[in-house]
């Protein structure tokens, strides 16, 4: 199946999200645009097209995801309200990887600013084989799911703009939990879930 040809990308807006307007070249020989956001700079964004077009894997993830349980058989959750959807919603702790930064490094950084708790002491981090792309219809956002044991080690240091609300869900709730919770919940938070509440 022929696909279409990436002829130009176009930096229509900057900021710490910006949009881009792809140009392509349909296999009929019309020209089609699309919008797309990214965090990336017009360099990096084009890079990351080039590395994809060419069948390369990604470099690495844009962001984690942080599966956590406790010591107790609770899974560490977040209520943090989303300025986009103008509402609390239900999450997994999750940020932005630094660059250069080490998932232990990242997902123990992030739960420690966020909840308070911290990556058990002698665990792994276990990935997810690959990175998966938040909404591939919008934005190249990548983000690296880990599932690692956490503890409260502290008090939770968030930034002054992030209002979260820490919480532990039993899995053996989460199936009652998914059924009754009336909050936005993304469809990752919520897939992972399911695989607890079906053992």
């Amino acid at each position: 199946m022929d696909a279409p040809k990436l002829v130009d990308i176009e930096q229509v807006s900057d900021g710490w999200i910006k949009k881009y307007v792809l140009t392509y070249q349909m296999p009929n020989g019309s020209m089609h645009p699309y919008e797309v956001a990214s965090r990336k700079s017009l360099d990096d964004y084009r890079a990351l097209l080039e590395r994809n077009a060419a069948g390369l894997p990604p470099k690495g993830a844009d962001a984690v995801c942080i599966v956590a349980r406790t010591p107790d058989d609770t899974l560490l959750m977040i209520r943090e309200f989303r300025y986009p959807l103008n509402s609390w919603c239900i999450a997994f702790p999750a940020g932005l990887v630094d660059e250069d930064e080490s998932l232990f490094t990242c997902a123990d950084r992030e739960l420690r600013e966020e909840t308070g708790y911290g990556v058990v002491e002698g665990t792994d981090v276990r990935p997810l084989p690959q990175a998966g792309y938040s909404s591939t219809g919008m934005s190249d956002e990548t983000v690296q799911v880990v599932f690692v044991e956490a503890e409260k080690v502290a008090d939770a240091h968030p930034e002054p703009n992030e209002l979260i609300d820490v919480f532990e869900l039993p899995i053996a709730d989460v199936r009652t939990f998914l059924d009754e919770n009336q909050l936005p919940i993304g469809t990752r938070a919520q897939l992972i879930l399911e695989s607890f509440a079906q053992g």
